[in-house]
């Protein structure tokens, strides 16, 4: 027996375009306000980072951040929100993982350490950019790492 996700991946794709089509504010993003409580939007973008992060591995930072400074969100906000998400997601994740034995535990442990100390330096030099300049810098990051990964044998 299979299982067809169409017709609910159709609803949740309109629902959310319908949602999506928000007052803009004059940086062109969404107010914050209409999105943080529009409940249906949020959850969706959420579902759609957490399958993306968690096939790719990638984190969802790299889906979820350019997202929220889409809506118009400050790279901070963006910043900060997206790691309260991911931190939920990676859970998840995480778990999924486990149940198939694709953990190294050992390797895993190690570069949480290091990240712990560079997550402690990177959120107060994000404090520092301005949103304007953080979109510039991200946006290349993104450039060289899919470059990287499209040249890579």
């Amino acid at each position: 027996m299979t299982v067809s996700y169409k017709p609910c991946v159709d609803r949740m794709v309109y629902r959310t375009y319908k949602a999506m089509r928000m007052k803009k504010t004059d940086e062109g993003g969404i107010k914050l306000a209409d999105l943080s409580s529009n409940y249906f939007v949020m959850v969706t973008l959420g579902t759609v980072v957490g399958v993306a992060g968690a096939f790719t591995g990638l984190g969802g930072g790299f889906i979820m951040v350019p997202l929220l400074l889409f809506f118009g969100f400050t790279a901070q906000k963006s910043v900060g929100t997206s790691f309260l998400a991911i931190l939920v997601i990676s859970i998840s994740a995480l778990v999924a993982h486990n149940k198939l034995a694709n953990i190294d535990y050992r390797a895993g442990i190690l570069l949480g350490v290091g990240g712990i100390i560079g997550a402690q330096v990177g959120a107060r030099l994000v404090e520092y950019v301005p949103t304007d300049s953080f979109r510039k810098i991200f946006a290349f990051v993104l450039v060289g790492l899919a470059a990287y990964l499209f040249l890579k044998k």
